[in-house]
C-alpha cells in the first residue's frame, strides 16, 4: 500500500512539474513577436538614411543601427518579405553603400554595416555593394597591425565581416587574419578568462577591478557581443576551417558559464558576477545568450535537455516581460561599456539608440523559431 501511495505522489509531484514547467511558443507566436518589434521600429525610422540625433547627430551607417540590421536580415530569412529587403537596400543605397568615416577606418564599429552590406550582395550582387568595405579590410591586410580590437563588442561587429569577404572570395587571407585578430584580444590583450569562461570589456577591467561584491566584472551586453560573434562565424566559415575547434570550444566555454549565471525570472543581469550592482532585468545580453543557446541546440552541439529550460525561460521573458503593445522593446540598457551606463533600466525606459537592441531581439527570435 505504501509503495502504490509514494507511486502515485510521484506521479501528481511530475504531473504538478510539467504543468508549471515553461513551454516553447510555437513559430507563429515567435514570428509574431518579431514582426510586432520590427514594424514598430520601421514606423519610427520611415527613412534608413535620415541621421541618428541623441547627445548628437551621427550618420545612420553607424554600429547601433548596423547591428539591427543583423537581425532584420535574419528575420528576412525566415519571412522573406520584400518590404524588409527594400529597408535594408534603401540604408545602404542611402549611405552609397560607404563606411563610417569613410574607407580608410579601421575601427570595427564603422566595419559593421558591411555585414549586411555583403549579405545583399549575396542577394543580388552588384559590386559597389562590397566595393568599400572589401577596400578597408584589403587596407588594413597591407599592414602587420593586429591589435585593433581592444574591447570585446569589436568581435561581433567585424569578425563576421572578415568571415564573410573569405567565402565572397573565396580567399583565406581574410579568415587568417581574422583568427589572428581575435587570438590578439582573447591571448595577448587577455581579455578571455578561460577560467570563469567570460570576458572582461577591455583593459580597464582586468584584476585587480572589481565590482562591488569583490568579484571580477563581466558585462552581460559584451559577453553577448562575443556569443554573438562566435556564433555568426561558425556559421558563415566552412567546417573544415582550420579554426573552427578554437571558435567552438570557447563557444562551449561561454555556453557552460552562463547557463548557471540566468536569473529565476529568465533574464540575465547587467553584471554577471555581481546581481546587486544595477542588477534587474536587461534584454541585450539576454537576447544574445539566448541566441546563441538555441543556435547550439539548432546545430547540435548543445544539448537540449539541458539548455532548453533556460532558452525557453529566457525567450520567453523578452517576449511576456519586456515587449510592450506596440512593439517598443523595455529593459534595455543603453549604449556604454559596464554595468553602470544606460541606467535605469526599466520597462519603461528608453535608451538613447532603440536600434541594436531590436537587432538582438531578432537574432535570438531567428533562432527560437527554429526550435520548434
Amino acid at each position: 500500500m505504501r509503495t502504490k501511495i509514494n507511486f502515485l505522489i510521484s506521479v501528481i509531484l511530475l504531473l504538478s512539474f510539467e504543468s508549471s514547467a515553461q513551454q516553447l511558443p510555437s513559430k507563429q507566436e515567435v514570428l509574431d513577436k518579431m514582426i510586432l518589434t520590427n514594424i514598430y521600429f520601421m514606423k519610427k525610422w520611415p527613412d534608413p538614411g535620415v541621421n541618428v540625433i541623441t547627445n548628437r547627430e551621427r550618420p545612420s551607417n553607424l554600429w547601433t543601427r548596423a547591428v539591427y540590421y543583423e537581425g532584420l536580415m535574419e528575420l528576412y530569412r525566415i519571412k522573406p518579405d520584400d518590404k524588409y529587403l527594400q529597408y535594408a537596400v534603401d540604408w545602404g543605397e542611402s549611405h552609397k553603400w560607404g563606411l563610417r568615416n569613410g574607407y580608410e577606418t579601421r575601427h570595427a564599429d564603422n566595419h559593421c554595416a558591411g555585414q549586411t552590406y555583403i549579405d545583399l550582395y549575396n542577394i543580388d550582387p552588384q559590386p559597389e555593394r562590397i566595393k568599400d568595405i572589401k577596400a578597408s579590410i584589403d587596407l588594413m591586410l597591407t599592414t602587420d597591425k593586429i591589435d585593433d580590437w581592444d574591447w570585446i563588442d569589436a568581435l561581433q561587429m567585424a569578425m563576421p565581416v572578415f568571415a564573410k569577404l573569405a567565402v565572397v572570395t573565396g580567399d583565406d587571407k581574410y579568415s587568417e587574419r581574422m583568427y589572428e585578430m581575435y587570438m590578439d584580444t582573447k591571448v595577448t590583450q587577455g581579455l578571455y578568462n578561460k577560467k570563469e569562461g567570460l570576458w572582461w570589456r577591455d583593459a580597464d577591467f582586468l584584476p585587480p577591478y572589481t565590482e562591488p561584491n569583490g568579484e571580477d566584472c563581466y558585462w552581460s551586453r559584451g559577453n553577448g557581443w562575443v556569443v554573438a560573434a562566435l556564433v555568426r562565424v561558425m556559421d558563415i566559415l566552412p567546417e573544415d576551417d582550420p579554426h573552427q575547434k578554437e571558435y567552438l570550444k570557447t563557444y562551449k566555454e561561454m555556453m557552460k558559464a552562463l547557463l548557471l549565471l540566468q536569473r529565476e525570472d529568465g533574464f540575465w543581469n547587467v553584471s554577471l558576477h555581481d546581481p546587486n550592482h544595477f542588477g534587474g532585468k536587461e534584454l541585450t545580453g539576454t537576447a544574445m545568450f539566448v541566441y546563441g543557446m538555441a543556435w547550439g541546440v539548432n546545430k547540435g552541439i548543445l544539448k537540449a535537455k539541458k539548455y532548453m529550460p533556460a532558452i525557453v525561460k529566457g525567450w520567453n521573458a523578452m517576449a511576456n516581460e519586456a515587449v510592450h503593445e506596440n512593439g517598443f522593446l523595455g529593459y534595455v540598457q543603453g549604449t556604454g561599456k559596464e554595468p553602470k551606463d544606460g541606467q535605469p533600466v526599466t520597462y519603461t525606459s528608453k535608451p538613447d539608440f532603440e536600434d541594436y537592441g531590436l537587432g538582438c531581439f531578432l537574432l535570438a527570435g531567428s533562432e527560437v523559431y527554429k526550435l520548434n
